[in-house]
């Protein structure tokens, strides 16, 4: 096995190398490179170097940037070079580099942060009744080439810009990335190899040439997300993928469409705008830490005007990383603070600069003073627990469809710990709220999330203080970040003075003397939490979605012929949805539609009717479990 990791390579390099093959050596390309990463070695001055039998050598010099970023970077020895199979099979075999930056002019710097860029997904419209047949793209709308069928726009309120139509250089770009995208779709996992992936990612260039560099972004994750899946990686998860196609459809259709709201063709850099004098208080601290190897920790904000802003510190490490960075300084401004007093205190920030996602930038100009902190009693962070829930659960799940527009909307309650069930707490939210189900936010072992949950879970009856982010994908279901004792409550947590009033479940440990002695200890019938979206069907309509992803069109036809196909509508249409049971016909039956001539050759090769009843579907199940889980909080 070799030690040696090739480097990260431009996504419209490889795009090009697939492109100059033959249609023979493309047949060949994946087997190639399944064969490469064994192969890679260490070359003179920093090169990269494959061997291919005795003769045939091909060698990586990535730039200053540890990155291949143009084709004559990689030289193969062979006498095809560069059209040939082995330059083509080692940057398929690299990783993916992300897209280099967008030049803007007088852009405020970003912070010093070597983590991975966020996913910023194509917001995919608002919700829906479960009942509703048609979502807004249900009936083909947005795809290019087609019309738009669904119910019109509504008109943008006053002061807000309507979109701008595409040019003539997006529009092709974006019916080309369509186009591409249906092909990967109704490929999927097993035969969305690297010659399907290379014509994604060239559509995908195409785009961020135009100015759709956010579609791009979309792209990258739908590739990254093939290589994952195609290698079973650690940690991989099918509904990501299908999450991640649907976005990218969304988004794609929506540009075509013209519905698209103004920032759809916006850069996927983070443009740090200024924002002049900023005062924050510090919320708590959440560890990072991802399957690529890198850790660090955020540290969430709040400003007296009640936004969020978040301060992040990630780098390569992994969990010691993430372990450390913890009580690690703080890059902003000069300022003499370390995170966990960061959490615990407050920040004058002069010449900030923020981004549209609440993240504060450290450029040259920025001076930051440490300044007193809010308790939790105090204004305004009190004010994130008297909210009413609906209103605080709405405000997350909006944020939630507009990661790259807006900052994560924590989510404040008081609560009743009523017990411990399974992997999970269960507790009642305080003046008569509904029961809700507190999940391990980051469960690595070495980290304290899971001790601290199971020592609170001990503790029935106490009421509890509780900021965290909410599970958009479960009903009722809240991540933890921070703990605190309810004021004036006597069965509540008492914590070390130096916590202030608030302990971290990522980093502070949780004792026995934080609690209160009252209790008998006798055992706790802990409430069943209704689970509207387990006992929906519309778990059928996901499998259905995710066999396509891994299979591809022809496992969605195949998963609907016969018994099978009633399997599918009828208990939909039992539970009142049939909207649902409508879409998942029309999407069985445009994969099983193959028309052919009469001598047997298929008369219509697009799979863009496929993608566009694939997508319908994905968006109306998106929306329908979104309005069951708000409704869980009711």
């Amino acid at each position: 096995m070799s030690t040696t990791a090739l480097p990260p390579v431009a996504p419209e390099v490889l795009a090009e190398a697939v492109e100059h093959l033959t249609a023979r050596l493309r047949k060949k390309l994946d087997a190639a490179v399944a064969e490469c990463g064994d192969r890679a070695g260490a070359g003179p001055d920093g090169a990269v170097a494959v061997r291919f039998g005795e003769d045939t050598l091909v060698t990586l010099r990535p730039g200053p940037s540890g990155t291949v970023t143009d084709p004559g970077q990689v030289v193969c020895t062979c006498l095809l070079a560069p059209r040939c199979l082995h330059r083509a099979a080692v940057l398929g075999a690299a990783p993916l580099a992300d897209a280099a930056p967008v030049p803007e002019a007088e852009e405020a710097e970003e912070p010093a942060e070597a983590g991975p860029p966020s996913p910023a997904p194509e917001a995919t419209g608002p919700a829906v009744d479960a009942e509703s047949p048609a979502a807004p793209v249900a009936s083909g709308a947005g795809a290019p080439g087609h019309t738009v069928t669904s119910r019109p726009a509504a008109p943008a309120p006053a002061g807000v810009p309507a979109p701008a139509p595409l040019t003539p250089a997006q529009a092709a770009a974006a019916s080309a990335l369509w186009g591409a995208a249906a092909e990967a779709l109704a490929a999927g996992v097993g035969a969305g190899g690297t010659v399907v992936q290379a014509e994604l990612l060239r559509a995908a260039h195409s785009a961020r040439l135009a100015g759709l560099a956010r579609a791009e972004a979309a792209a990258l994750r739908v590739v990254r997300g093939l290589r994952t899946a195609r290698e079973q990686a650690r940690g991989q998860r099918l509904a990501d993928l299908t999450s991640a196609f649907r976005d990218l459809l969304a988004g794609v259709a929506a540009l075509s469409s013209g519905v698209a709201g103004p920032g759809a063709a916006a850069t996927t850099r983070r443009a740090y705008g200024q924002g002049g004098s900023l005062r924050v208080f510090g919320l708590c601290r959440e560890p990072v830490l991802s399957a690529t190897g890198y850790g660090g920790v955020t540290t969430h904000l709040l400003t007296p005007d009640g936004d969020f802003h978040t301060l992040s510190d990630v780098r390569p490490g992994g969990i010691a990383r993430t372990r450390g960075a913890g009580t690690a300084s703080v890059a902003l401004g000069g300022a003499v603070l370390d995170h966990a007093g960061l959490a615990r205190g407050g920040l004058l920030i002069a010449g900030a600069t923020v981004s549209p996602d609440g993240r504060l930038g450290s450029g040259r100009g920025v001076r930051a003073t440490p300044v007193r902190g809010a308790a939790w009693s105090e204004e305004p962070v009190a004010a994130l627990f008297a909210r009413p829930v609906r209103e605080a659960v709405a405000s997350a799940l909006d944020a939630a469809e507009r990661p790259g527009e807006a900052g994560p909307a924590l989510l404040g309650c008081d609560v009743e710990v009523l017990g411990a069930a399974e992997d999970h707490l269960v507790a009642r939210l305080l003046g008569g709220g509904p029961v809700v189900r507190l999940r391990v936010a980051h469960p690595h072992p070495e980290l304290p999330h899971t001790a601290n949950l199971r020592r609170i879970g001990e503790h029935p009856g106490l009421v509890l203080r509780v900021l965290g982010l909410l599970d958009p994908d479960r009903a009722a279901t809240l991540r933890p970040l921070a703990v605190g004792p309810v004021p004036d409550a006597p069965d509540s947590l008492r914590l070390p003075e130096e916590w202030r009033g608030r302990a971290d479940l990522g980093y502070d440990r949780l004792q026995g003397d934080h609690f209160p002695r009252s209790g008998s200890g006798a055992p706790v019938l802990v409430p069943t939490v209704p689970d509207p979206l387990a006992d929906a069907p519309l778990w059928r309509v996901r499998r259905l979605l995710e066999t396509g992803v891994a299979g591809g069109r022809r496992a969605v036809a195949e998963a609907a012929r016969g018994a099978d196909r009633a399997s599918l509508t009828v208990p939909l249409r039992r539970a009142g949805l049939p909207g649902a049971a409508e879409l998942v016909e029309a999407l069985t039956a445009e994969a099983d539609r193959r028309p052919r001539d009469s001598f047997g050759r298929l008369e219509d090769t697009s799979s863009d009717a496929y993608a566009r009843a694939w997508l319908a579907s994905a968006h109306h199940l998106h929306a329908a479990e979104r309005s069951l889980v708000t409704a869980s909080w009711t």
